[in-house]
């Protein structure tokens, strides 16, 4: 068994083309585990993912902040404690409020695709 706490886990940048600003950090939870991955994601105020897609479920739940969950058809706001499920395939994007950072821990089956949707 392992334990950790999310207070001792790094913040490291996370620069990538899918997101729309440069204020993104991730903390990556649990390396060792062969069949999840389980990262936070930290947004800064206003800054979210461009729209995509994912090969497996992704499971975000919501540790800090408010954000916004969206996919083509619909945009919720979400905070501290909302649990989401986006199915496999779903076109969608997720990231901070203008007026607040934004932090979720992902949960998805490791080996998924990621395929961006949006310049």
């Amino acid at each position: 068994m392992k334990v950790v706490k999310i207070s001792d886990v790094t913040k490291e940048a996370y620069v990538h083309p899918l997101f729309t600003g440069k204020d993104v950090t991730r903390q990556v939870l649990m390396p060792e585990s062969n069949e999840y991955d389980i990262n936070i994601v930290n947004f800064g105020k206003g800054v979210r993912n461009k729209f995509h897609a994912h090969t497996r479920e992704q499971i975000l739940i919501v540790i800090a902040g408010k954000g916004i969950v969206a996919t083509e058809a619909e945009e919720k706001v979400v905070k501290q404690g909302d649990v989401i499920l986006i199915p496999a395939n779903e076109k969608h994007w997720h990231g901070a409020v203008k007026d607040s950072e934004f932090s979720h821990i992902y949960v998805m089956k490791t080996g998924a695709e990621l395929t961006q949707l949006e310049e």
